[in-house]
């Protein structure tokens, strides 16, 4: 069964219009086409029990390249090597970038499983819009990865608390420095091997820096997509947590401190609000959060469990402060593809540490969650959210 609409017109950028409004008809590339040029020389799989995220790469990328010109060209299966860039190229001087980050886990049954590629695929197109770089189409790419997983299928850890990260990547390779739409683009996936989150293999809670001093997005921005400039903007504010005791930010924006994100993760409140309900709230979807694949999961699992109220709501500083002052926190969590959950147990806020009672209260809901994406993902439940590639 397709995971996506099929849209064959849309081989254009954001202004995929001509005439009338109808729209342009320009093929994109087809996983029919695709090329496989295999290595003739392989790396050593390295000790699953002591992998450094992201080090590490396997035998083969993936690879296709568009002109305005000519359209896309096929998509080809390559050994992994270094890119080759015209020192103009808009990427380089103009951040026209964008990557997605999703994983390939080998379950109890030794087969490997996608968890919601659709998802992830969905946002990088959205992302390619809003980059005035060409879009595709998602269900060929899809496979042109299910392809590329398979063929460095022993590549994904025999374990399951490691897994083969997967970093679909998007770049403007227009060779000039003018400020415009890239007639040119790259686009490539590499894929490496990753251990888990925390390497004790349980939880560790982390102390958040919160200060209004720097905004990580803002609305009309490009928060909600997943650009690398999004990222490399915040380093300067991170090293400035670790400065300060801390080992994450947590984003605040707006004169009354709304509480956005924490670090590059998207960020859960389980607590009694203000009219005496229990409920699992995260902040919506307003232009400056990222749509998170994992945040997405946990909606739908506490949802599905119907056990409290489940909101995407506006949180604020103020908002934490009152409920911690009146007993109503219960557990405080980051989510993200990396750790699936991240307690957080302290927030220096106005130059006064806070202290967050997840880990006193289990963490109960964090650990639950856990357990069920992973259990999921590693196909100890069968789930419809999970495509089997091997």
């Amino acid at each position: 069964m397709s995971l996506f609409f099929k849209d064959r017109t849309m081989g254009c950028s954001a202004d995929c219009t001509g005439e009338g409004g109808s729209p342009k008809v320009a093929k994109t590339f087809e996983a029919k086409d695709l090329i496989i040029t295999q290595a003739t020389t392989f790396k050593a799989k390295p000790d699953p029990s002591n992998l450094v995220f992201g080090t590490v790469f396997t035998d083969h990328m993936l690879m296709v390249e568009w002109s305005s010109e000519f359209g896309w060209d096929k998509p080809h299966i390559k050994p992994f090597q270094n890119l080759s860039l015209h020192p103009g190229s808009s990427v380089l001087h103009y951040a026209v970038e964008l990557f997605e980050g999703l994983k390939a886990y080998r379950g109890h049954d030794n087969k490997i499983r996608l968890f919601r590629p659709n998802l992830n695929l969905e946002r990088m197109y959205r992302s390619a819009v809003r980059a005035t770089l060409p879009v595709f189409d998602k269900e060929e790419l899809l496979q042109c990865i299910q392809q590329l997983v398979s063929l460095d299928q022993e590549w994904v850890p025999y374990s399951t608390a490691a897994s083969l990260y997967i970093r679909p990547t998007f770049i403007g390779t227009e060779p000039s420095l003018g400020v415009k739409k890239p007639t040119k683009a790259l686009l490539f996936v590499i894929l490496s091997p990753v251990g888990p989150y925390f390497s004790s293999g349980s939880f560790k809670p982390v102390t958040l820096w919160a200060s209004p001093q720097y905004v990580r997005a803002w609305k009309g921005g490009t928060g909600n997509y997943k650009m690398g400039g999004n990222y490399g903007c915040s380093l300067f504010a991170q090293y400035h947590a670790g400065e300060m005791g801390c080992q994450q930010v947590l984003w605040l924006y707006g004169e009354d401190h709304q509480i956005t994100e924490v670090g590059t993760m998207n960020l859960f409140l389980y607590w009694i609000n203000e009219d005496g309900e229990k409920e699992l709230a995260t902040p919506p979807l307003d232009g400056i959060i990222l749509p998170g694949v994992t945040r997405q999961s946990i909606l739908d699992l506490a949802r599905e469990w119907g056990e409290f109220k489940v909101s995407e709501r506006y949180l604020t500083m103020s908002d934490l402060t009152s409920a911690l002052d009146e007993n109503r926190v219960k557990e405080m969590f980051g989510s993200g593809t990396a750790c699936i959950v991240c307690p957080v147990s302290d927030i220096l806020y106005k130059d006064q540490m806070i202290h967050i009672p997840t880990m006193e209260n289990g963490p109960e809901l964090a650990s639950r969650i856990l357990e069920k994406l992973t259990n999921i993902q590693y196909g100890k439940e069968e789930s419809a959210w999970t495509i089997v590639v091997s």
